[in-house]
């Protein structure tokens, strides 16, 4: 039986519990109130029949998530222990190949056999993945039948359904607000265990303060000396992410806002904003290939039209300059939440003393929104030092230490791809250098987030 056709018998049979336990309750609690018993009744009906059609899925639905994980081990002894498979060879890689690929044939995931070997297999697949598919539908259903009939001989007047329900929607919610934090301690754990291995090989002060990168050098067995010096990827990141594109995102964003909270009007305001964030919805491929084959070469062609010599196709301030556009919506939204939020009553004050609507919006409206603005910018750069796609496509993989925009760059996130592409091994200090450059980043991003929502915090209780 096939999962979807198990999954619509479930929801079916869950479907009949309730409605079954729902008019049993209403019955019993209609009987107990007519002799007078009114004090009796609990829950409402349907809390009844939530009780009892959560007993009839959950254990069926536990089951079968811890099925589907047992019965492929079951699935390839019993094919194993068919006459069939006493012709597989004995090595290990061959053998697991024939059976991946009679696997994928016999459940229709694959056309033809490339080894003919496996085609000799594939009958065999087939009737034991049915056998086994029959067995855990059977023993779900009668998990199901058990699970509903044992909820629905409690189903009373006086029985506290929903006391149970909520519980169970309670727990349901504590997982899921638990789930973000344990993955942030997972990735926070992994980061910091292959990072203690990376420094077990390399000095950290080298890593940290060290000026040249070249870790293929080491790779290769010239020796981890001076191969990971991390500083021009740090130097890159801070001049894409945190100088160029910010030149670019907050001028054009905090004039953005301006316009459209204080000179757009409703209607123009009511188109406006909308599309200028759709451009925080653009893939962030879209803008490296414009960054690539648009900016990079019309910015390389006017830096030699203006005599400047070695500019490159692949520049930081491609890369930057089209980051800048990217990040534009974060600055413009928070400037404009910021400002919005001032009191109307500053602003009519200042107008009422005699000053202009240029003069109060850099004079009152400006300073008041300061600190909402500052946040904005700071989760801006937290947000453009994290980008890949457009560094990758548009700066170049180049550790340059340099103050030439037209010069190709590289940083940490484009290393962290470069050091993780392809087939690596995971006891070497190249590889392992992705996962201290991360650690790096997540540190710097972390405390970007956290002085952000500070100044944001302290912003909303000036003015709630």
């Amino acid at each position: 039986m096939t999962g979807p056709a198990i999954f619509l018998l479930l929801a079916g049979l869950g479907a009949i519990a309730w409605v079954s336990a729902r008019a049993r309750a209403m019955r019993l609690q209609t009987v107990a109130r007519a002799t007078g018993r009114r004090d009796a009744v609990h829950s409402l009906p349907a809390y009844h029949g939530w009780y009892v059609a959560l007993w009839t899925l959950i254990p069926a639905g536990i089951f079968l998530a811890v099925w589907a994980n047992i019965s492929p081990g079951l699935v390839t002894q019993a094919v194993l222990a068919d006459p069939a498979a006493q012709a597989l060879p004995a090595d290990g890689f061959v053998r697991s190949a024939i059976l991946g690929e009679a696997r994928s044939i016999a459940a229709g995931l694959q056309s033809g056999a490339f080894n003919p070997a496996s085609q000799a297999l594939v009958e065999p697949y087939r009737a034991a993945m049915t056998e086994y598919g029959v067995i855990g539908a059977v023993l779900a259903l009668v998990l199901a039948f058990a699970g509903g009939a044992y909820a629905f001989t409690r189903v009373r007047p006086d029985f506290r359904a929903r006391t149970r329900v909520e519980r169970l929607v309670m727990a349901t919610l504590l997982v899921a607000s638990l789930l973000a934090i344990v993955t942030t301690v997972g990735i926070v754990a992994s980061l910091l265990w292959e990072s203690f291995r990376f420094f077990s090989m390399v000095n950290p002060i080298d890593f940290l303060f060290g000026l040249k990168w070249s870790p293929q050098s080491a790779a290769m067995g010239y020796g981890n000396d001076d191969a990971f010096g991390a500083v021009p990827l740090f130097w890159g990141t801070i001049f894409i992410g945190a100088i160029i594109a910010m030149i670019v995102a907050i001028p054009l964003g905090l004039m953005s806002a301006v316009y459209l909270t204080q000179y757009a009007s409703p209607a123009v305001r009511r188109w406006m904003k909308p599309i200028l964030e759709v451009l925080a919805g653009v893939p962030t491929v879209v803008y490296g290939y414009f960054a690539a084959l648009t900016v990079a070469p019309a910015l390389r062609d006017l830096a030699v039209a203006v005599g400047i010599h070695g500019a490159s196709s692949e520049s930081a301030l491609a890369a930057g300059l089209v980051m800048g556009v990217m990040i534009i919506p974060f600055v413009s939204s928070m400037a404009d939440d910021s400002i919005a939020a001032v009191p109307q009553s500053m602003r009519d004050g200042s107008l009422a003393m005699g000053a202009t609507t240029s003069e109060t919006i850099t004079r009152v409206l400006i300073p008041a929104a300061l600190p909402g603005v500052v946040g904005g910018v700071l989760l801006a750069v937290s947000r453009a030092i994290g980008e890949t796609m457009i560094v990758v496509m548009a700066a170049g993989l180049a550790a340059n230490l340099t103050l030439n925009p037209f010069a190709s760059v590289t940083t940490v996130t484009t290393q962290i791809v470069q050091l993780l592409t392809g087939d690596q091994e995971f006891d070497s200090a190249k590889t392992l250098a992705a996962f201290a450059l991360g650690l790096v980043l997540f540190i710097v991003t972390l405390l970007l987030n956290i002085v952000a929502l500070r100044v944001v915090k302290k912003y909303r209780e000036a003015y709630e």
